[in-house]
């Protein structure tokens, strides 16, 4: 398979022209005699062989061998520019065309090596590289067809860009009516999760060896359900019977009715299936009603191992019993769980679920009213966004208006990064390749000790770091009276950080954040402007909140984007510290970079929440970003319960929106490939139909976030400032409002 790595046609014309059909004028002529290293360990014993005055026969031999078997020809100048002992072709090898136009060539065998290992040998060679090629030539040519498909299929792409966006406000016209339905279907599956888990758990701690799992489940739940039915008949009659039990259980005279598998019991008189089993046979066994017994004569052949009854089922005779009140028996032929540990992990792990079970419940009872609220944000937000599906283009001018800026960056960048300056690795020799690059720690992160120390290379001691090489050309130095060849050097980096790159990344981050920070405050301010619209239909929103917003609050913005940049700058600088660290094979230092960039971006991610909500301050009320900030802090910390409800509903309602429109975009899109393109495999346009669903709802999904997020601010201004006159507000919060409002006289 190496054929198709390595053998690409790089200095001879084509590659029909091997080293034979090659101009071999004496102008052209090259050769190149083999000759080891300078740091050899061979170096000087080769000197010294090829150092001899000719008067020894045996030297003189070697020489010519050297001559003759180490001397090989080289390709010309004007065929292969690089020194003659890189330009040897392979000895024994020619190559051919794969085809027509091709620039990868299969090699073939020479005559001289055919006939060395036979033609068959020779043959099976060429044909595996043959196959390794035609194998790569599958691949791309598999790839080449998907991208045919989706060239064929570009009307269907295009019709389905438009249609996914209909597939959005479609699902946010839904999620109105649906709120509260995906939320509390949600709340009841945790609450199915934490039965089913503690369960699982339970059944998985008793199960016997010679039971399934279902099958212990079921015995587990019969005993449990009619152990509950006879507490409740106890309590109602007042009366109680024993349920002890020996041995094989002939003493038994409990109320159990239930076989081990649920199948309920048939009284002892009644049934017809074993007719001798009646209490007139066993006077002094306990048949009564329907309860188990064990009831067998000291003479019977079969007897029965513990309790049982006839069964009231047609497809079951009998059964065997457990005592009410035993939930788990114990297994006589052992447990699934061989561990008795691991058991008691097992069994009181499922206690532990199922409390905490009952603390989410508990948690939902209080917190009702705060879900009612945050269902109805939500639906606040699907109708803003159902009302004003114009504010979804926003989030697409943001992403263009990115992708420009930060391809005008790069070209600038580029330009920084690669000015590297000749002094900064050094143009010096080395001795070995461990003084030029360094040592690696053998140790794993915890060990510690002299043996675990790394050491710096000098081309390697600082980030970006350089590369290595080693020069045909050696230098010898004379150390402690010995000689030494130096022929390990530096290569620099391609690029470096400087402080010119430094400046120029610190715009590149505040620019980004300017522009996530104005689409922010302008979806925030078009929901402000909705909501206390009277007409809502007819209010436009973003063309208000855009003129408001460049003309009066441009500043906050840059000033609020400022901060994040300068945070995410500072995290960037800890990262550049970490690199120069690992450079320097510092361990200690790695790691406490590492722990200081993660405290920083938790802050950061804090000072862009912060940030947020500062801007729907600014929205609401038009103070600066201080002020602003300040009043939205007081805000959080006075109603974090409803933020922090609201932020977690948020979370589920976000997930739905990106599986419901990512599957819908994907859906629409393969029925059109399918009715435009029958012929054209619908394999690559429905996974970019699939990126692209994503793409959209996350376009949508962003802009209902910010939606919730200022429906909430909206809502707690409004409580906070009791108007008599509601009729403004959205419907879905109206009750919500009047609660806290007084009445109209």
């Amino acid at each position: 398979q190496e054929a198709t790595k390595y053998f690409n046609m790089v200095c001879l014309p084509d590659c029909n022209t091997h080293f034979g059909s090659v101009d071999k004028t004496s102008s052209a002529a090259r050769s190149y005699t083999y000759t080891p290293a300078n740091d050899s360990v061979l170096h000087d014993e080769w000197e010294l062989l090829l150092g001899g005055d000719g008067t020894n026969p045996l030297l003189s031999a070697i020489k010519a061998t050297i001559a003759d078997q180490f001397t090989f020809e080289a390709l010309p100048l004007s065929v292969c520019p690089y020194p003659a002992e890189l330009c040897v072709p392979m000895p024994g090898i020619e190559f051919s065309d794969v085809g027509a136009g091709s620039d990868r060539c299969s090699f073939m065998l020479s005559e001289e090596v055919s006939g060395a290992i036979g033609s068959q040998a020779a043959s099976a060679l060429q044909g595996l590289g043959g196959t390794s090629i035609a194998d790569a030539a599958s691949s791309s040519s598999s790839f080449g067809q998907w991208v045919g498909d989706f060239q064929e299929c570009i009307d269907s792409f295009i019709v389905t860009a438009v249609l996914s966006f209909v597939v959005g406000i479609v699902f946010m016209v839904l999620l109105r009516f649906f709120t509260g339905v995906c939320v509390w279907l949600a709340i009841f599956c945790t609450m199915l999760f934490f039965i089913l888990g503690g369960a699982m758990s339970f059944v998985r701690s008793g199960q016997c060896a010679d039971a399934g799992f279902l099958e212990s489940g079921q015995q587990n739940a019969v005993a449990i359900v009619v152990t509950a039915q006879v507490a409740a008949s106890n309590a109602v009659t007042g009366e109680e019977r024993s349920e002890a039990m020996t041995g094989d259980g002939t003493d038994y005279r409990g109320v159990q009715s239930y076989t081990r598998d649920g199948r309920r019991c048939a009284a002892w008189d009644e049934q017809t299936k074993v007719a001798r089993y009646k209490s007139a046979g066993y006077p002094d066994k306990g048949l009564e009603l329907n309860y188990c017994r064990n009831p067998y004569n000291d003479s019977d052949m079969n007897k029965a191992a513990t309790i049982w009854c006839i069964t009231a089922d047609a497809e079951s005779v009998w059964g065997e019993c457990l005592p009410v009140g035993v939930i788990q028996p114990e297994c006589n032929g052992g447990y699934a769980v061989k561990s008795k540990t691991a058991r008691d992990v097992l069994f009181y792990l499922s206690f532990v679920i199922w409390g905490l079970g009952l603390i989410w419940v508990i948690f939902i009872c209080c917190m009702a009213g705060r879900i009612k609220l945050a269902i109805a944000l939500n639906e606040v937000a699907a109708q803003f966004l159902a009302t004003n599906p114009q504010t979804l283009l926003l989030p697409i001018l943001q992403a263009v208006v990115g992708i420009v800026w930060t391809l005008l960056w790069m070209l600038a960048a580029s330009f920084l990064l690669s000015q590297v300056p000749d002094s900064y690795t050094p143009t010096g020799y080395f001795a070995t390749y461990a003084e030029a690059w360094g040592t690696v720690n053998p140790c794993a992160i915890w060990e510690t000790g002299d043996h675990c120390v790394a050491t710096p290379g000098k081309c390697t001691d600082k980030w970006p770091t350089g590369s290595v090489w080693k020069d045909d050309t050696c230098i010898e130095e004379i150390l402690d009276g010995i000689s030494v060849m130096k022929c390990w050097r530096c290569a620099p980096p391609r690029y470096i950080f400087d402080v010119r790159f430094a400046i120029s990344f610190f715009v590149f981050l505040w620019n980004n954040a300017f522009i996530i920070a104005l689409g922010q405050i302008i979806v925030a301010f078009a929901v402000c402007i909705w909501f206390f619209a009277r007409e809502k239909a007819k209010t436009p929103v973003l063309l208000c909140s855009v003129k408001t917003i460049f003309r009066y609050h441009l500043g906050s913005v840059a000033f609020g984007s400022s901060i994040v940049a300068l945070m995410q700058f500072i995290r960037y600088v800890m990262k550049y510290l970490e690199k120069q660290a690992q450079a320097q094979k510092n361990r200690f230092m790695t790691i406490v970079l590492e722990q200081v960039q993660c405290c920083l971006r938790c802050f950061e991610e804090c000072i862009e929440f912060l940030n947020k909500n500062a801007y729907i301050q600014i929205a609401l009320m038009g103070k600066n970003l201080c002020v602003s900030a300040t009043k939205a802090f007081a805000l959080i910390m006075n109603n974090a319960l409803r933020f922090g409800t609201v932020a977690i509903l948020g979370a589920i309602i976000h997930n739905i929106g990106f599986v419901c429109i990512t599957a819908g975009t994907a859906l629409v899109g393969y029925f059109l490939v399918r009715a435009m393109h029958e012929e054209v495999s619908p394999v690559m346009p429905v996974l970019v139909f699939v990126f692209m669903g994503y793409l959209v709802s996350r376009v949508f999904m962003t802009v209902f976030g910010l939606a919730v997020d200022t429906s909430l601010q909206c809502f707690l201004t409004v409580e906070k400032a009791k108007p008599t006159d509601t009729e403004f507000v959205p419907s879905s919060l109206k009750g919500f409002v009047d609660a806290h409002v007084p009445k109209k006289e």
